[in-house]
């Protein structure tokens, strides 16, 4: 009997042994996947008087309302204008082309018109700032103000920021008589904070009726961070490679209504309530795929050792890692489509009970799902026949394609981030939220969601938030990164 346990076991620790051997060996394979920095181009910026530029397109109030009636178009002329009296180079040397009235299209043509175009995209529409939220902005809104080393107010990060140092990227490399190899369209949509549907999609429709095959684009999405990202003491570059798909779902639940001193023993919003406790207690099932999986290979090889055992070796710790990301509400949508009820409609009184109870549920769509999957799975939960489900058909939009990140366009970017910000560890990631590159979907596969903002964690509230800014010298490395983008591709 001694025996025959020793032998089991010296079997359990050989086991053991193999493992431990198996998860060292693939830890010290687990080497970084960052290029060399190499040297940044010689560009020479004239940062205060970029900074006043953006200041005073700031103080151009280009908002988008929800409701249509409230557009202030004569904001979005004078802007054009202003555009044009700032960067009269680029005025002269690219073709411009208004669409729809208040969207802009620029042609920077290249020296090899038989190359595939890239395209930027930078929105020149800003959100609306709360009536009862500007007395807790530290300079007013729209004044643009420049003081502590920022450049404040709506706009300086989501997006004027990005369509103003592209602009002063193309104007100094002008005026270095640069031309770039392949054909460069800028495009600014005037509506993306509402969905693109009149900026955006109608250049993209032109693009498409003009048979346009491109090589790259590259919009907004994802930032530098500084500090957020957990376990990693560098800044981190992420890269959006997709986008998350949005869905929303309408639950009805019909029955008797009436006074409510006599219920009956299920109300509409009771038969309502219970649905949508169904849907948050069964969630989509949590994936380490796609983007999350290469944000983390990435990101994993620059990690201390201790964590780095734990992404070189997914395969043995890839639950114990997705019930890490499921305790953060921001690493929880990273890897799986996302449930959240927003809208919940009853009686508008107190004392009466509806016929009709009404709920909306917002889904957040991981690549590799599909609005059909969504659908499926919302009547397969609730299965409750009391239950009307449809699908709010206007406003789906799937999850884009994953783009490539083996392609000579992910490593100019990766490359260019590097340039600028050596001290930068990039990544490719998932972007969360939409922007107007999805519009360009079906024109090529390579679209990257990439800003060179720096993000520190009391950043992240400013984006649409209060006190929005962007310091001043990230501005200036903001067209440094796109006048050495442009010119490594």
């Amino acid at each position: 009997m001694g025996r025959k346990v020793a032998k089991v076991l010296a079997g359990i620790f050989a086991v053991i042994l193999i493992l431990l051997t198996i998860v060292l060996i693939k830890t010290v394979l687990f080497t970084s996947k960052q290029v060399k920095a190499e040297t940044a181009g010689d560009f020479t910026v004239d940062a205060k008087s970029a900074s006043q530029r953006l200041s005073d397109a700031i103080k151009i109030s280009t908002i988008s309302y929800e409701n249509n009636a409230d557009f202030k178009g004569a904001e979005f002329l004078k802007f054009h204008i202003y555009l044009e009296r700032s960067f009269p180079q680029l005025h002269k040397a690219l073709k411009k082309e208004v669409i729809n009235k208040y969207s802009l299209l620029y042609t920077w043509p290249g020296r090899d018109l038989k190359l595939k175009p890239a395209v930027f995209i930078a929105h020149m529409d800003v959100v609306p700032v709360e009536e009862k939220t500007i007395k807790e902005w530290k300079y007013e809104p729209f004044e643009g103000r420049i003081a502590e080393g920022y450049i404040w107010g709506r706009g300086t990060l989501d997006n004027k920021s990005n369509l103003l140092g592209i602009m002063e990227a193309v104007e100094g490399l002008l005026a270095k008589g640069f031309q770039p190899k392949q054909t460069i369209y800028i495009v600014s949509g005037h509506d993306e904070e509402v969905g693109g549907s009149q900026g955006a999609v109608k250049i993209a429709e032109l693009f498409k009726s003009r048979g346009f095959a491109l090589d790259y684009v590259i919009d907004e999405g994802m930032v530098i961070t500084d500090g957020v990202m957990p376990g990693i003491a560098a800044r981190a570059g992420l890269v959006g490679i997709a986008e998350k798909g949005i869905m929303n779902v309408e639950l009805r639940a019909k029955g008797a209504g009436g006074h409510s001193s006599m219920p009956p023993r299920e109300t509409t919003v009771g038969i309502l309530c219970k649905a949508i406790t169904k849907l948050e207690n069964n969630p989509f099932p949590a994936r380490l795929d796609g983007p999350a999986k290469y944000l983390f290979d990435y990101a994993g090889r620059e990690m201390s050792f201790p964590n780095k055992i734990i992404f070189a070796n997914l395969w043995l710790t890839e639950g114990l890692l997705k019930g890490q990301l499921q305790k953060s509400n921001t690493t929880n949508a990273m890897i799986r489509t996302t449930t959240a009820p927003t809208v919940l409609e009853g009686s508008n009184k107190n004392n009466v009970m509806p016929n009709i109870a009404r709920a909306v549920v917002n889904f957040r769509i991981l690549p590799g799902d599909t609005p059909e999957s969504v659908l499926e799975h919302v009547r397969k939960t609730v299965n409750d026949p009391r239950i009307e489900i449809r699908a709010i058909a206007k406003e789906i939009q799937p999850p884009s394609p994953v783009a490539d990140i083996d392609s000579k366009n992910f490593r100019a970017i990766q490359k260019s981030i590097r340039q600028i910000f050596p001290d930068v560890i990039v990544a490719p990631a998932l972007a969360i939220a939409a922007s107007d590159s999805r519009h360009f979907t079906g024109l090529t596969r390579d679209i990257y969601k990439f800003s060179p903002q720096i993000f520190r964690k009391d950043d992240t509230g400013r984006l649409h938030g209060i006190n929005e800014r962007i310091a001043l010298d990230n501005y200036t490395q903001l067209i440094k990164f796109y006048m050495q983008l442009i010119t490594n591709s």
